[in-house]
């Protein structure tokens, strides 16, 4: 951001998360990242401000031509009183056609899908990160737990040779 005061423009390398799906790495094996612009009211968008988000089961859908965002839950934000929106709702999601086809074709594969990774604002734009990956099956977690853990003996040994 640009320092001294309000006004001016917001670097587009600025990036504000606002909200994370931490899960989604843990139930998905993630295979590419796509980032996508949401439609927003102005409600809404004060309350993402605040942080007022839940994540967790949100996940991206073709409908016709374009692509959604569900189960995306937005709080309601206090000051809109009788002109606030309603917080489930579905949210169509920005994104070049090429881009759009691109997902078609891979989520017409049987087993991939679209997960909300993280919601974020760049450069005063919301913005949503989508991960296109298929779901873990139970071994696939256990393997994964197994691997996490073999990483943190392996890095206590190294802290312990290196103290003493």
């Amino acid at each position: 951001m640009k320092k001294g005061g309000k006004g001016g423009k917001a670097d587009p390398d600025d990036v504000q998360v606002v909200a994370r799906n931490k899960r989604a790495v843990f139930d998905y094996d993630i295979e590419e990242r796509v980032e996508a612009g949401l439609v927003l009211t102005g409600s809404e968008v004060k309350s993402l401000r605040e942080s007022n988000v839940a994540l967790s089961d949100a996940y991206g859908a073709l409908r016709g031509d374009d692509l959604w965002l569900f189960n995306c839950r937005i709080g309601e934000y206090k000051a809109a009183a009788a002109f606030g929106h309603v917080p489930l709702r579905e949210r169509r999601l920005l994104l070049r056609r090429a881009e759009i086809d691109k997902l078609r074709g891979k989520l017409e594969q049987r087993g991939y899908t679209l997960v909300a990774m993280s919601l974020y604002f760049r450069a005063g734009w919301a913005k949503v990160e989508l991960g296109l990956g298929r779901g873990k099956t139970h071994e696939d977690r256990r393997d994964h737990i197994a691997e996490r853990e073999s990483r943190r003996e392996i890095d206590r040994a190294m802290s312990r040779k290196r103290r003493g």
